[in-house]
């Protein structure tokens, strides 16, 4: 598909987070902390998932990839908005936009479906223990996380290609820090009914079959664990799932918030700051709560650690 057919618009102007210069520094600094401890604890964890061979199970194959997901997530979105601090103009290319919006399409959808995966993992460890080396065996995670990536690819053409066949005109302020579904069609000269059906059934799809899946795996889940006599069996099965639950919790709520109201209903405003939780805070928190909740990491970190230490 010709990048750029049917648009006059040789390169876009990012408005960036917020207008206000006095908050510009500050703002630039937090979010460089935020970034390099996204970057951090998402390489360490993908460090320690690599090096130690008894997290080499299902559970943490789908939270590598997760960590992976989340590393090329905040690094597609966050330089740019970095940039947009320090600059009183932060342009970029039509064609940059158009791979930014591609790879942004693709990532959040990979991470939707992902931390399905792993619902349905904690799933069947819980309810099913006895056959979860079986059910969830090498081949069918492989399997699995090929379904997510090309049901991710899927949704991010579709959402891409929609908006290359859209002519942008004269108008080429983007009020938002990345290049976004919505305010892209707020530039366009021609209508953009078939890019919000699209918008819908997409992102409707990638919520809803996620939140179904996830919402009736806890259910078991929740059922198995009251079934449990033992006093210290339902904290410890309750501390597995606790940690999805709060990263589920985020990122669904502040995506559904932003794609599934009308564009008429929501403010720009809202938006951006909507897609800062689950394009920037989430990946940054990811990490943080699945390695402080969870007593395998520590004990491989400690191990990972000493083992540098005493080489």
């Amino acid at each position: 598909m010709d990048i750029g057919n049917g648009s006059f618009v040789t390169e876009f102007i990012l408005v960036g987070l917020t207008e206000y210069s006095g908050i510009q520094l500050p703002l630039f600094f937090l979010f460089l902390g935020i970034y390099a401890i996204t970057v951090a604890g998402n390489l360490g964890l993908i460090t320690l998932i690599g090096l130690n061979s008894h997290l080499h199970i299902p559970m943490y194959y789908f939270l590598f990839n997760l960590s992976c997901i989340d590393l090329c997530y905040s690094s597609v979105i966050t330089p740019k908005l970095l940039v947009n601090f320090l600059s009183e103009m932060n342009p970029i290319s039509y064609a940059g936009c158009m791979t930014q919006l591609f790879f942004y399409c693709l990532l959040v959808s990979a991470e939707c479906y992902v931390l399905t995966a792993m619902a349905y993992d904690r799933y069947v460890a819980i309810c099913k223990p006895l056959l979860y080396m079986v059910t969830m065996s090498p081949q069918f995670c492989t399997r699995l996380a090929i379904i997510i990536y090309v049901g991710a690819l899927a949704g991010a053409w579709a959402h891409t290609g929609c908006m290359l066949r859209l002519t942008f005109c004269k108008a080429n302020a983007i009020n938002h820090y990345m290049c976004d579904i919505f305010p892209l069609l707020e530039l366009s000269c021609t209508s953009t009914h078939v890019n919000e059906l699209v918008v819908f059934i997409v992102v409707g799809f990638d919520v809803a079959m996620p939140t179904v899946t996830i919402a009736v795996s806890y259910t078991f889940i929740l059922i198995s664990i009251l079934r449990i006599r033992s006093t210290e069996g339902r904290p410890k099965a309750f501390s597995t799932c606790s940690s999805h639950i709060i990263v589920v919790s985020v990122f669904f709520g502040s995506g559904a918030f932003m794609y599934l109201h009308p564009s008429s209903v929501l403010s720009m405003d809202q938006g951006k700051v909507s897609t800062v939780f689950y394009t920037i805070v989430v990946p940054m928190l990811n990490p943080l709560i699945y390695s402080f909740r969870n007593k395998e990491v520590k004990v491989a970190l400690k191990k990972t650690l000493s083992r540098k230490i005493f080489s």
